[in-house]
């Protein structure tokens, strides 16, 4: 059960937020941080106040039921609406309850995503493409704005490795759960026996830092520089444009070189630096806090198996919460992505519920 003064709590804010809002002297600089808020709480503020109702309502109804002098009819009715009145109070409890869940402060980042083409060779590289097309297709649909930072092809045409940018609304809570193992059961063009070949590509979806997310030193960093190569060893660049950042205390170390420009490469070098050293952050203090959870959806483990993309099936499965869809084509369109994204985030909703009880 939540306090009552918890619940209280959050309609006395959205009163004053309210009342501040409509005010002529509020500060113009907090306006924006404040509306955000109260288009937060304007969400579960109905809920709020039927929570609180509800103890004052159960007793008008139980007052009837008590009453030796009501008639059949009305006690019928009374006891319909009592059962009624504690199922919605159930359901009004679990949504605020996922309301006043700790707010993790990355989901409305945008996102850098790094697709890897793992076991498997040039399928794997071909299987990195159809998982980066998809994204592709994704961002698209939702009108989100992706650019690329770098890319790596291989021979068969695939991706050996690509990392991209996306920006948007709400980025990283919608991708979050697409980082791990990815793996392909198909019959290559190549193979003339009709068998089927299984192939891997690893995704990490990275919430993007602000330089206000993370002080990086400039004595914890060493900058080389080099001329940057292209396929077979030839030189692409005539001059030392291609950019190596090593972060000394982590050892974590960017390459790039997708640029003729060292300086341009030096700035998408620290975007990805700089997130990766953001999650690395996060990934800390989240196994400090999770320590006696089990396996949590989400997690971002980038060796833990979260898909399986069945082509001789035409089926798509996540190992994580045993969810299956026939329609692998649609899937990979980016038609049905949301449907996944709902029941992971679903589930992990109920695991964090689970904890809080």
């Amino acid at each position: 059960m939540i306090p009552l003064k918890t619940v209280n709590d959050l309609i006395s804010k959205h009163a004053l937020l309210e009342k501040e809002l409509s005010s002529e002297e509020i500060d113009k600089n907090s306006f924006a941080e404040k509306s955000k808020e109260y288009a937060e709480l304007n969400e579960i503020i109905k809920i709020a106040k039927l929570y609180i109702s509800f103890e004052k309502d159960k007793k008008e109804i139980q007052t009837i039921l008590e009453d030796k002098n009501s008639d059949k009819d009305i006690i019928k009715m009374a006891e319909t609406e009592l059962v009624d009145l504690e199922t919605k109070n159930e359901k009004n409890e679990k949504k605020l309850k996922l309301f006043l869940l700790p707010k993790d402060e990355a989901d409305k980042k945008n996102a850098i995503i790094e697709i890897r083409a793992g076991t498997g060779g040039l399928e794997a590289s071909l299987f990195a493409s159809d998982l980066f097309k998809m994204y592709e297709k994704v961002s698209n649909k939702k009108k989100w704005t992706l650019e690329l930072i770098s890319i790596s092809k291989s021979e068969a045409g695939g991706l050996k490795e690509v990392i991209a940018s996306i920006k948007g609304n709400n980025i990283y809570s919608t991708l979050k759960y697409e980082s791990g193992v990815h793996r392909v059961q198909r019959v290559p063009d190549t193979e003339t026996q009709g068998r089927v070949h299984t192939s891997a590509a690893t995704v990490a979806v990275l919430p993007e830092a602000e330089e206000v997310d993370l002080k990086i030193n400039e004595s914890d960093l060493r900058v080389d520089v080099f001329r940057a190569g292209g396929p077979g060893g030839q030189s692409v660049n005539t001059t030392d444009s291609a950019v190596r950042i090593t972060h000394i205390p982590t050892g974590l170390s960017v390459s790039q070189q997708d640029e003729k420009s060292q300086h341009k490469n030096k700035a998408k070098g620290m975007k990805i630096l700089r997130s990766r050293l953001y999650e690395l952050e996060r990934s800390r203090i989240d196994k400090e806090r999770s320590k006696d959870r089990k396996n949590k959806i989400g997690s971002g483990d980038r060796s833990e198996r979260i898909r399986t993309y069945n082509f001789p099936q035409g089926r798509v499965t996540d190992h994580r919460i045993n969810f299956t869809f026939h329609k692998l084509e649609e899937f990979l369109n980016g038609e049905v992505f949301d449907e996944m994204i709902e029941a992971l985030t679903l589930q992990a909703q109920k695991e964090s519920l689970n904890i809080l009880e």
